[in-house]
C-alpha cells in the first residue's frame, strides 16, 4: 500500500523545520491542481512539495507517521474522507477571515479542521427520448415503479454514494432511508458496475434511462477531445434532484491542515489561495467541478445546465453518517 509513498518519502528527508516550504499529501491528481501550485510557488517563493496516493493511504500514514510527519496539508476528495480525518485527529483546527470570506459556513468544518476547495452535485442523467423530466423530483423518484429496470449507478461501496445515501439518513432517517436504497435497487437495469463515466456511457447507449453520477464527469466527457464521450455529453441531459427539498446533494474536495503540521503558516496561505477567485477561476474551468467561492462562476458547460438548489446541510452531519450508510446499503442489497 505504502510503495509509492516510502518512495516520495525521501523528498522529505531534510525538510522538516523548512519554512519556505509546504508538503502536500493530495488525492486529487489533476494538472489544474499541479498548475496552481506552480502559480503559488511563483507568486509566493513557498515551494510545493507533492504526495499523491488514495486518500486511505494518505490518511493511514498521517496516522503512523504521528509527530514525525513532514505533511502540513492533506487535500482529498469526499466529505467522508475528511470527516474521519477529523475524527482520528489527524488534524487541527485553522482560522482565518479570507476562509471564512472565500468559503459558505456549510462548505467549512466549524472548527476549522478542514475547507473546501472545490464541490460536485450529485444529480441525474437521463435519456431525454425515454424520460420525461416531469416525472422526476427527489431521489426517491428514482424508486417510482415507472422506473422498473431503468436506473442505474454505481456500487454502494463508492465514497460519492456512500455519501449520497449519508445525507439522506441525515435528513430522513433509517427507516426511510432503507425504503430508498430497496426501491433503488428494485429499480436497477443492471447490477452497479463501473465508474461515473460508464454510468453516463451505458445510459446513452440504451442500457439504462437514468443514472446517479456527480457533474463533473459529464463537463470532463463533453470536453475530453474524444469524439464519442462528446457526443454522449450532447445526448443526454441533466436533472437536478431535490429542488423542492433539500437541494441536491453536495460534496467536496477539501483540504485541512495536518495535527503536526511544521509550516503551518504556509500551509494557510496555500488553503486561502486555492479558495481564492484567482485559483477557484482555474480550477472550474480545468476540471469541470464547481467553485465554492461565490465569486466564482462555473465553467462553460457546467454554468449551461442552469443554477440549482444545492443542499446545504453541515456536511459533517453527513460524514458522521456514513457507517450507518453501508449497514443500510448492505440491508438494502446495493451491492
Amino acid at each position: 500500500m505504502f510503495k509509492k509513498l516510502a518512495i516520495c518519502s525521501l523528498l522529505f528527508t531534510n525538510i522538516l523545520f523548512a519554512t519556505n516550504e509546504v508538503n502536500v499529501y493530495s488525492q486529487r491528481h489533476y494538472d489544474s491542481d499541479k498548475a496552481l501550485f506552480k502559480k503559488f510557488e511563483e507568486k509566493t517563493g513557498i515551494k510545493v512539495n507533492l504526495v499523491t496516493a488514495k486518500a486511505e493511504e494518505l490518511v493511514s500514514r498521517l496516522s503512523i507517521e504521528g509527530a514525525n510527519s513532514p505533511a502540513d496539508i492533506l487535500i482529498t476528495a469526499d466529505i467522508g474522507n475528511l470527516y474521519e480525518a477529523k475524527e482520528r485527529d489527524l488534524l487541527q483546527s485553522a482560522t482565518s477571515k479570507t476562509l471564512e470570506e472565500n468559503i459558505p459556513s456549510h462548505l467549512r468544518d466549524e472548527d476549522g479542521k478542514w475547507f473546501a476547495i472545490t464541490k460536485r452535485a450529485r444529480l441525474f442523467v437521463y435519456n431525454p427520448k425515454k424520460i420525461d423530466s416531469k416525472d422526476l423530483s427527489d431521489y426517491f423518484s428514482l424508486t417510482k415503479p415507472e422506473f422498473k429496470g431503468k436506473v442505474i449507478t454505481r456500487s454502494s461501496t463508492n465514497a460519492y454514494n456512500k455519501s449520497l445515501l449519508a445525507s439522506i439518513i441525515a435528513h430522513n432517517g433509517e427507516e426511510k432511508s432503507l425504503e430508498f436504497v430497496k426501491g433503488l435497487v428494485e429499480n436497477f437495469a443492471r447490477n452497479p458496475k463501473g465508474a461515473d463515466k460508464d454510468q453516463i456511457r451505458a445510459v446513452a447507449s440504451g442500457e439504462a434511462d437514468i443514472a446517479i453520477v456527480n457533474s463533473y464527469y459529464l463537463g470532463v466527457m463533453a470536453n475530453s477531445g474524444d469524439k464519442v464521450d462528446e457526443s454522449i455529453a450532447k445526448e443526454v441531459k441533466v436533472f437536478f434532484p431535490a429542488q423542492n427539498t433539500t437541494g441536491t446533494h453536495i460534496n467536496i474536495s477539501g483540504a485541512g491542515v495536518t495535527k503536526f503540521s511544521p509550516n503551518k503558516e504556509n500551509a494557510i496561505k496555500l488553503i486561502e489561495f486555492l479558495t481564492s477567485v484567482e485559483a477557484q477561476g482555474e480550477l472550474a474551468q480545468g476540471n469541470y467541478e464547481y467553485p465554492i467561492n461565490p465569486k466564482v462562476k462555473p465553467a462553460g458547460i457546467v454554468a449551461s445546465w442552469g443554477e440549482f438548489k444545492e443542499d446545504t446541510i453541515a456536511l459533517n452531519k453527513v460524514g458522521k453518517e456514513t457507517k450507518k450508510a453501508v449497514e443500510i446499503a448492505t440491508k438494502g442489497n446495493w451491492k
